[in-house]
């Protein structure tokens, strides 16, 4: 899964630990996801989304190889 979380969230002017403060995770578990080593339950998109005055859909997409079923 792509997702545009550092930029957005620079564009915020937040640093992980504040985003992760404000919904409630760790920094790592921030600094995960946007290296994409994590992908976030549908209700974390949402909070981070809220917190950054964005759509989950503008922060997270699907890539090509997310479609396969081995996944």
């Amino acid at each position: 899964m792509k997702n545009l979380l550092k930029l957005e969230r620079a564009r915020n002017n937040m640093t992980q630990a504040e985003l992760a403060t404000k919904v409630n995770v760790s920094r790592q578990t921030i600094n995960s996801i946007e290296i994409g080593r994590y992908v976030p339950s549908t209700m974390l998109a949402f909070k981070i989304a809220f917190v950054l005055d964005t759509k989950v859909d503008a922060l997270f997409s699907l890539e090509e190889g997310d479609w396969d079923s081995a996944n």
